[in-house]
């Protein structure tokens, strides 16, 4: 695996053994941050679920400003603080260590990745769910095609998907805004 263009390109990443976690390919990826690009420049972009970071560590190479990370298991958590810190870039990211479901609803981020394992497909719903309720604007879905996932979730609706082989992305755009905690509504 490695990071496809931008300030990191080309640089590897050191991966996670077993099957435990399934990292985006890099085909995919490069569709996704081909669409993604112009909305990129200097955003908080979120990885849940984030394994090795590959997505996030792409996302960072590409302009995002900063990168939270959610991984909740203690080896893809070391894996991932290992790649972060082998492309010098602890400062412009946060690595969470607790359940992306639990912190959808909070996260300050404008664009969020979403991509549990396989066997926790409850968590699709609950993260999205969640990240209705919260300030994203953009959330980022990769599950298998024969996963389906509702056009809406609160006031996230789904606006394109991109499909390569048994992937897909699907992308839910904020579609009314959420007023931010301090605001009355």
């Amino acid at each position: 695996m490695r990071i496809i263009a931008g300030e990191f390109k080309s640089r590897r990443l050191k991966s996670i053994p077993g099957l435990d976690t399934r990292p985006t390919p890099d085909r995919l990826r490069e569709s996704l941050f081909s669409a993604l690009q112009p909305e990129l420049d200097g955003v908080v972009f979120a990885d849940l679920y984030a394994g090795t970071g590959s997505v996030g560590l792409e996302a960072l190479s590409r302009g995002a400003s900063s990168v939270i990370f959610a991984e909740r298991h203690a080896k893809a958590a070391k894996v991932l603080r290992e790649n972060i810190a082998s492309f010098g870039a602890e400062t412009r990211t946060r690595v969470m260590l607790e359940p992306a479901s639990r912190l959808a609803a909070h996260l300050d981020a404008r664009i969020v990745f979403l991509d549990p394992p396989y066997g926790l497909s409850g968590e699709y719903e609950a993260c999205l769910d969640a990240l209705a309720e919260g300030f994203a604007e953009l959330v980022l879905v990769q599950h298998e095609t024969r996963h389906k996932l509702a056009e809406r979730y609160g006031a996230l609706e789904r606006c394109r998907e991109l499909k390569q082989g048994d992937n897909v992305v699907s992308f839910y755009r904020r579609t009314r805004s959420v007023a931010a905690p301090d605001e009355a509504p």
